[in-house]
């Protein structure tokens, strides 16, 4: 899916956008390409348009027409709010990005914010949250005095966590999002945040969460160990993962898979002792459960945060 409006700015482009759409969902793809093709000849400018041309190749099986197509909609729009990169790697078989382009994932939870709790919940079952908040009574933290929701959304999480925390923050990439989670009333803070561009911070959270949020960042090392410079000592860090054979895995729906074993080397090398994995069903995908582990480990007392680099985490 494209993650924002498909739209060129050409009245006639559009409208043999619109017919070559209607010719894909009736499975004529031949006609769906030629019909866009011919968009694209009035519009060569148009990356939404490019990315879709890829889609339609890849459904007619022809793996080296839509790499062309996706090449181009990246250079177009460096941003690739649409993944197609994401989709070149995927070809390859390969993650080669550390984690989602921020413009599409800002734009796609942008999109998705209205009805992102009736989809996610009622439709595929996600149960991220109670998950995680039973993982955390289960480590025995009963309550806590500053916690921080990491990729908070549209507050799912905080409503788990609002009723154990004397203050609560939230960070989202997306302002859709963080509207509907301001609506909820549960937060002290809400920041537009990108979480792989966060500045380091000095320690002062004795809990970060973040449910569904790393299956959006391939590399786990920048993260991690930035919670580990934002955490007290002996703050906890809760999150959940989709699980994967490999250390990174990228999948078709877009979202990174990661082995429970290089999780736990990276929150090792962080700082992070007491390191639990459960095993859980995070959602449905396409009728089918999702196996992913929710992951609650606390920052080593004796060690000062730090980052994976070995550089002092200092006050932004």
């Amino acid at each position: 899916m494209v993650a924002k409006p498909f739209t060129s700015g050409n009245p006639l482009a559009d409208r043999r956008a619109c017919y070559a759409a209607t010719m894909a969902d009736t499975g004529d793809i031949a006609a769906a390409i030629e019909v866009l093709a011919s968009a694209l000849e009035i519009t060569p400018d148009w990356a939404a348009g490019w990315f879709r041309l890829g889609e339609y190749h890849e459904q007619a099986n022809a793996p080296e027409e839509a790499a062309t197509a996706w090449r181009r909609a990246v250079a177009l729009d460096p941003g690739d709010p649409f993944g197609a990169g994401l989709k070149l790697d995927l070809q390859r078989q390969v993650p080669v990005a550390e984690m989602m382009p921020a413009a599409f994932v800002e734009l796609l939870f942008d999109q998705y914010a209205p009805r992102f709790e009736t989809s996610l919940v009622g439709q595929l079952s996600y149960r991220g949250p109670q998950l995680l908040a039973a993982a955390l009574r289960e480590t025995g933290l009963l309550r806590a005095r500053r916690a921080l929701d990491l990729g908070c959304g549209t507050g799912l999480m905080g409503q788990e966590l609002r009723p154990v925390c004397d203050w609560l923050g939230g960070y989202d990439i997306s302002a859709g999002m963080l509207g509907e989670a301001r609506a909820k009333g549960l937060y002290d803070l809400l920041q537009k945040q990108d979480l792989g561009q966060l500045a380091p911070v000095a320690p002062g959270y004795d809990l970060i969460a973040a449910a569904d949020v790393f299956n959006y960042i391939g590399a786990l090392e920048r993260i991690i160990g930035w919670c580990a410079g934002a955490l007290l000592p002996g703050g906890r860090l809760a999150f959940t993962m989709e699980a994967g054979l490999r250390s990174v895995e990228l999948r078709r729906s877009r979202r990174f898979a990661h082995a429970p074993a290089y999780v736990a080397e990276v929150l090792g090398h962080a700082g992070f002792q007491a390191i639990t994995m459960t095993d859980c069903v995070l959602r449905k995908d396409r009728g089918q459960d999702v196996p992913a582990f929710c992951v609650v480990a606390t920052l080593d007392r004796a060690a000062p945060a730090r980052d994976l680099n070995g550089e002092a985490q200092v006050p932004a």
